[in-house]
């Protein structure tokens, strides 16, 4: 377990809980008009292995909690592969609030919700992001709009936040897998190997 006390002794949990608030209260875009909930994120603040989606969708967005449908359902499954328990990971999306109809989330509602995205990575400060999907990794690493996740998949990015470099492997979003299994090969391995330099497997 990592220290509690952050650089300039605050304590990190008691810091996440505060953004939480903030963002519950959030209304910098549209999407605060059309949610039920904000879907923050959760898990273990003191995880090395942080997993960032999209957006919430719509059971995310009734239950408040992020991936609980049948992406979600498929994400937990594949870490129980691995004896890897949903509350020993921390999960969370770029975007907080549910996009209407479940459209991709618009370039101003990414950019207001990306504060909070940056402040969790900073405050948890894992050894390993792995970023579901394309826009969660488009905004991770900074990338053009329309790099598409083949060009990326699968690689290792070492990125800075917080004074912290994190390891950031992008792969497929589970909603994906769900249309396309082929592709359940490619995310495993690039699963693997975000837990084994988070420390989950030798």
């Amino acid at each position: 377990m990592r220290s509690e006390e952050g650089e300039e002794g605050m304590n990190p949990i008691e810091e996440l809980e505060r953004l939480r608030k903030e963002a519950e209260e959030c209304c910098k875009c549209r999407l605060c008009k059309t949610r039920k909930n904000v879907v923050f994120g959760e898990g273990d603040p003191q995880t090395n292995l942080m997993f960032v989606g999209e957006a919430p969708g719509e059971q995310e967005d009734i239950q408040g909690r992020p991936f609980v449908g049948r992406a979600g359902q498929l994400l937990t499954k594949f870490l129980n592969l691995y004896g890897v328990s949903r509350n020993k990971v921390y999960i969370t999306n770029v975007v907080k609030c549910r996009p209407p109809g479940n459209r991709n989330p618009a370039p101003d509602e990414i950019e207001a919700c990306y504060p909070f995205l940056e402040k969790q990575i900073e405050l948890i400060s894992p050894k390993v992001i792995l970023c579901l999907g394309a826009f969660a990794a488009r905004t991770v690493l900074n990338l053009p709009e329309k790099t598409p996740i083949s060009k990326i998949r699968g690689k290792e990015f070492k990125v800075e936040f917080g004074g912290s470099e994190i390891t950031v492997i992008p792969t497929f979003h589970p909603a994906y897998l769900l249309r396309n299994r082929r592709g359940e090969p490619e995310f495993q391995r690039d699963l693997e190997r975000a837990l084994k330099i988070a420390g989950f497997l030798k």
